[in-house]
């Protein structure tokens, strides 16, 4: 029985893993497309580009990586940590 809990929980954090992957490439090309956006705007207005844009869409791009890095090990350890408290027999 508890093989199979442990089966749906690791399905589940697949499951979410790649939600999290997907949500996180729709945000750096929504991020992308909206600096795009700005400077057609700002190049209508006669405003400056700011210097470096891809540069900056890196940083969030390894930000963003990085965050959802430590969020899985997170996850990972904390399953951890419930499968150990699990597998204490009391007599």
């Amino acid at each position: 029985m508890s093989d199979n809990r442990v089966e749906e929980l690791e399905a589940k954090v697949r499951d979410l893993e790649a939600t999290v992957e997907g949500l996180t490439d729709e945000l750096v090309e929504s991020k992308v497309r909206l600096r795009e956006l700005e400077n057609a705007v700002d190049d209508e207005l006669g405003f400056e580009k700011p210097v470096n844009i891809e540069t900056d869409v890196e940083d969030e791009t390894e930000s963003v990586s990085a965050s959802a890095e430590a969020t899985k090990s997170q996850e990972v350890e904390d399953t951890d940590d419930q499968e150990a408290e699990s597998d204490i027999i009391i007599a």
